[in-house]
């Protein structure tokens, strides 16, 4: 999903009462539903004319119903969606495409702190370098998704941030993208865009629809104020210690170094700051260090797949080289049900307290390993396998 689960326009529409109201209904009239979002619309700026010019004639878009529970970067298995979203191929045309934009790149890279082949990679990888944006009507989707799904105010909250582009002079033909209602190069939903897209000339409303730069311009800027720290690899291939016990995954990078965890291409591991050991098929290997920056990535779509093909995505464009270590194949790779099986037997052992949404992450991760240690487990790597299920079964 694009722009990314999500960025809340204002936290102060989230107190509006009437939006609160709205989004307890459960099914209802979508025209009552769409009516009732006026109220918000009008706190935020938003005038009667530019409401009612969307809200006049607007219809369920029913190809959306089911949508949330089918994005892929959640539900594939790591290694297929690696393959394909940081394939070779998306590489060659990413190198092309930061040749083509290495001046405006050159400044970009300087005044926001990111590195230009990470900035072409989340390019690459939101609308392959501009080639592919949705052509669906932003507000209706943003409007379906808020009446289909009352249980996510974000979506109502996107809804009006739509509209306060209109108020601002973005026209209403612009306002085409996604399913999720992302738009343009950057696929930014619109309360993405009022905080983070920036015009690379500083001049003008930011044109993420037809310009390179003003797209790159915006996604450093994403990147910088989510965190990014400069010189900081989002991901280390690491070589795991002879001996390693297995009783820390999230430690100080100079931890690791103690324990003789080493970067597999002989460079230095990072002197400072916070990593997560990460095993993207199990112990023993391959291994990963993942830094802060791995968890910025995050901030921009919030699976851990996305992050770490976009990462990789950025070593190919910059020509280094990656995945030194061959991943296994999983035989019997976990379904949705297992998944959620999984995260509700670490519920009831006290070790979780998230979402039952089988989505894994650093938080269900960590809760694995405590399990694994508390189990007796050799390797604890936190690894949702079919051994750790059957294990909490027991």
């Amino acid at each position: 999903m694009k722009r990314r689960e999500f960025l809340v326009f204002a936290a102060s529409l989230a107190s509006v009462p009437a939006l609160r109201e709205a989004f307890g209904q459960g099914a209802g009239d979508f025209g009552a539903f769409v009516e009732s979002l006026r109220a918000p619309a009008r706190a935020a700026g938003v005038s009667a004319e530019i409401f009612d010019s969307v809200a006049s004639g607007l219809t369920v878009d029913q190809s959306l119903a089911g949508k949330r529970a089918a994005q892929g970067e959640f539900v594939r298995p790591l290694k297929t969606y690696v393959e394909e979203a940081a394939s070779p191929a998306r590489a060659a045309k990413g190198k092309a495409s930061a040749n083509k934009f290495a001046g405006p790149l050159r400044q970009i890279a300087a005044q926001y702190g990111a590195p230009p082949e990470m900035i072409v990679a989340l390019w690459g990888m939101e609308s392959d370098f501009g080639a592919s944006h949705g052509d669906r009507d932003v507000l209706r989707s943003l409007a379906t998704l808020a009446f289909l799904h009352p249980d996510n105010p974000v979506y109502g909250q996107e809804f009006v941030a739509g509209l306060v582009l209109m108020q601002r002079g973005i026209a209403r033909e612009k306002l085409r993208g996604s399913w999720a209602g992302a738009m343009g190069d950057p696929q930014f939903m619109p309360s993405a865009y009022l905080k983070y897209a920036r015009s690379f000339d500083g001049r003008g409303a930011p044109d993420i629809w037809s310009s390179g730069p003003d797209s790159l311009a915006s996604i450093a800027n994403f990147l910088k104020e989510s965190g990014w720290r400069p010189g900081l690899p989002p991901l280390i291939e690491a070589q795991v210690p002879a001996g390693f016990d297995y009783a820390m995954l999230r430690a100080d990078f100079s931890a690791f170094a103690r324990a003789g965890f080493k970067a597999l291409d002989g460079g230095a591991l990072p002197a400072a700051g916070e990593a997560m050991l990460f095993f993207p098929a199990g112990a023993p290997s391959p291994a990963f260090l993942l830094s802060e920056n791995f968890f910025v990535l995050k901030a921009y779509n919030f699976s851990d797949s996305y992050a770490f093909a976009g990462s990789v995505l950025a070593d190919r464009i910059a020509g280094r080289p990656v995945l030194r270590e061959k991943w296994p194949n999983e035989a019997q790779p976990l379904d949705q049900a297992e998944r959620e099986a999984i995260q509700r037997g670490l519920t009831a052992r006290g070790l979780y307290d998230g979402k039952i949404d089988g989505r894994f992450g650093p938080v269900t991760r960590l809760a694995i390993h405590a399990f694994q240690r508390k189990s007796g487990v050799a390797k604890a790597d936190g690894y949702p396998s079919r051994a750790v299920l059957e294990l909490l079964k027991k």
